[in-house]
């Protein structure tokens, strides 16, 4: 168990320790819903996104603790709710999500191993790092769904653990690139990976929302294109009646739901097609802008012309309506918890696989790099237990995930689980001695056309890098030896490189720190690389 893992751990660390509050402002937030499950709402106007300070996606943090919440149910049912590429600037458009922020907590240094796809799936159904993973890409020896099978990782994850402790298990979506719905792989019918009670698995068609093939528990069934065939719609039904049949069964459950939008085509269901008319994308610090002395893959990048903005604003608004289906989603579950009695007795936890980045530092539409926008993401909470309205600002990421669910479900994470439980900041009770570093990995440039995250002009597709994110600073090393330092503190938009300004002892202990964690393995070898000595 989590806690038995805790008492084994001595060193202290400087890191933020404590919660913090959120103040009753939050409701103004951008317009926050009239509550979790519907009713009417205020979301941002064109009008107003226009400006070029975009709404808060994290609700403000002043110092405080947590207020004591109702007791956390043992073995409470758990709905995780994945999108695809959806970036913090997309939760203001979100009011389902923003009334789970008032109603649960916020995580606001939630990172993924790696802005891309797959590694960061990867990390989150085993708990692991890309370097214990080996899923470093979409496609190829290292990554994808096939290196992700070949590797033995389908053995052992927070489904396999839950399915054996006694829980319903669903997997519902987009699994892992790559994934056929119709092939054959283990002579028993189309494949279910295993540790699923109910399955219902779709492959690349899916990006397209419409004319997909999904594999329902071994029977292939092909979608059309009516406005009932968008399939965010047919998984929000399939989530809600996977619950009742649990409901019915006398069993606990987990249902991971993992929408394709708003990845590109950034299709939206034909009821929000043309919605949020004139809304442009968010003009930060950082649109249009490089930073001093950039990695060799971003310099020399011209400032992006008119023609290509208005391209940009066109992404932005389209990514906007796909996110409306993600967001009734989660109001539509709500009701079927309501309605089941099962409201008080289950957690909802909602979050996206990676960021985005559209016009910052000049790049064009895409993600795979280390700046914020592509690694910082949406972590939220909400339900039995879970403390209201408040904001966690401990360092975590995906790798925690899998030993939380395995927690809350009283199973006991695999050995070679780097993540640690967030079960304590679920509820409220944090640690003075969390992790003060995360680690993002990944690899590149990409070269595959076939890959769906295959970099468009102008976007970007950097080289080979390891990187470590505090709640200070982003420090990154590509593999050809080139280094970047932000001080987020003083430069949040990341515009000033000053790796090359640093005092010698100060590069020398990023370096030793970095070097640890890229090559930890396991919970406490990972935790110890995670308490940062520089």
């Amino acid at each position: 168990m989590a806690s038995d893992r805790r008492s084994n751990r001595t060193r202290a660390d400087s890191g933020p320790g404590r919660r913090c509050a959120l103040i009753a402002g939050l409701a103004l937030m951008s317009g926050l819903v009239a509550g979790c499950t519907g009713g009417a709402v205020a979301m941002p106007s064109a009008s107003t996104s226009k400006a070029a300070t975009p709404p808060s996606p994290v609700p403000s943090t002043p110092a405080g603790a947590p207020e004591p919440a109702r007791a956390p149910r043992a073995r409470p049912n758990v709905i995780f709710v994945l999108a695809d590429d959806l970036a913090l600037n997309l939760v203001p458009y979100m009011p389902h999500v923003q009334a789970l922020q008032k109603a649960g907590t916020t995580f606001s240094n939630y990172t993924v191993t790696d802005s891309l796809c797959c590694p960061s799936r990867s990390s989150i159904f085993t708990g692991k790092f890309p370097h214990n993973t080996g899923i470093f890409r979409n496609t190829g020896p290292d990554g994808g769904f096939d290196a992700f099978r070949s590797r033995g990782e389908e053995s052992s994850t927070f489904a396999t653990a839950l399915k054996k402790s006694g829980y319903r298990t669903a997997m519902m979506g987009k699994y892992l690139n790559g994934y056929v719905p119709k092939a054959d792989l283990d002579g028993t019918g189309p494949y279910v990976p295993p540790g699923w009670t109910e399955w219902v698995g779709a492959g690349n068609a899916g990006y397209d929302e419409f004319t997909y093939t999904l594999n329902q528990n071994r029977h292939v069934v092909q979608y059309g294109a009516t406005p009932a065939d968008y399939l965010t719609h047919v998984v929000s039904g399939r989530g809600s009646k996977f619950i009742e049949d649990s409901v019915a069964a006398g069993s606990p459950f987990l249902l991971e739901i993992a929408t394709f939008a708003p990845h590109a085509p950034y299709t939206p269901a034909p009821k929000d097609a043309k919605r949020f008319p004139g809304l442009k994308a968010p003009r930060t610090a950082a649109y249009n802008t490089l930073p001093t002395d950039p990695p060799p893959w971003l310099a020399g990048r011209k400032e992006m012309k008119p023609k290509k903005q208005k391209q940009i604003d066109t992404v932005f608004r389209k990514r906007v309506q796909a996110v409306q289906s993600v967001d009734r989603m989660i109001g539509s579950l709500q009701k079927t918890l309501k309605k089941t009695g099962t409201a008080d007795d289950t957690l909802i936890v909602f979050s996206s696989d990676n960021g985005f980045h559209l016009g910052e530092h000049r790049l064009g539409p895409g993600k795979q790099t280390a700046f914020d926008t592509d690694v910082h993401v949406p972590l939220v909470v909400a339900g039995p237990g879970v403390p209201a309205g408040w904001v966690s600002p401990e360092v975590v990421q995906n790798i925690d995930l899998a030993p939380t669910f395995e927690e809350l479900a009283g199973a006991k994470p695999a050995a070679d689980v780097d993540g640690q439980s967030l079960v304590p900041l679920f509820y409220g009770r944090p640690e003075a001695t969390w992790r003060t570093t995360a680690l993002i990995e990944h690899h590149g440039p990409d070269v595959d056309p076939a890959d769906p995250d295959f970099p468009g002009p102008g976007a970007a597709n950097p080289t080979s890098y390891e990187a470590l994110r505090t709640t200070a600073y982003t420090y990154v090393e590509y593999v050809d030896g080139f280094s970047e330092y932000y001080d987020r503190r003083t430069d949040p938009d990341q515009l000033h490189n000053i790796a090359a300004t640093l005092p010698a002892a100060t590069r020398a202990a990023l370096k030793a720190d970095l070097a640890r964690l890229k090559v930890c393995q396991g919970q406490s070898a990972c935790w110890d690389a995670a308490h940062a000595r520089s």
